[in-house]
């Protein structure tokens, strides 16, 4: 049996017990207690920094980065197994992982990763941009307005 969708292991195992329970129920003879084996972990994160993708496929082995064809970049690690697509966003999607440590483990290492190769670029709070553009309308008001004169030699 395949159990798709579980948002974490304990939700898995409940899964399997709620469909072992209906087998019964319906007469199907189980025979031995089920074998739970994790294949596969699909995960998202976010770094909260924006990264350089170009940058990182020229400094990174294992990479996969086509623009023009996909926005993300594809970087295979070796441990733990697991794939990442990683988007300049600084979000990311890990797949293959095997258990819960491998995907923090994953995040973990990329991310020292990529701060190690000064990839990361610290995004802007919405805040932060206001107040710079307030300072900047600020500093527009108090120049002196040019007039005609002013370009007449």
């Amino acid at each position: 049996m395949v159990v798709t969708g579980a948002k974490s292991t304990p939700d898995l195992i409940k899964a399997v017990k709620k469909i072992v329970k209906m087998l019964i129920k319906y007469d199907v003879p189980i025979t031995s207690r089920p074998r739970i084996q994790i294949q596969n972990i699909v995960a998202s994160a976010n770094l909260g920094a924006e990264i350089m993708l170009e940058k990182v496929a020229f400094l990174l082995e294992n990479t996969m980065y086509e623009p023009e064809q996909f926005p993300g970049l594809i970087y295979r690690l070796t441990d733990p197994h697991v794939v990442l697509l990683i988007f300049s966003s600084g979000k990311m999607v890990i797949t293959g992982a095997k258990s819960e440590d491998e995907v923090f483990l994953s995040v973990r290492n990329v991310f020292l990763k990529l701060k190690e190769l000064g990839c990361l670029r610290e995004i802007k709070v919405e805040e932060e941009i206001l107040s710079e553009e307030l300072e900047t309308v600020d500093f527009i008001k108090s120049r002196k307005k040019l007039t005609y004169q002013d370009f007449q030699f």
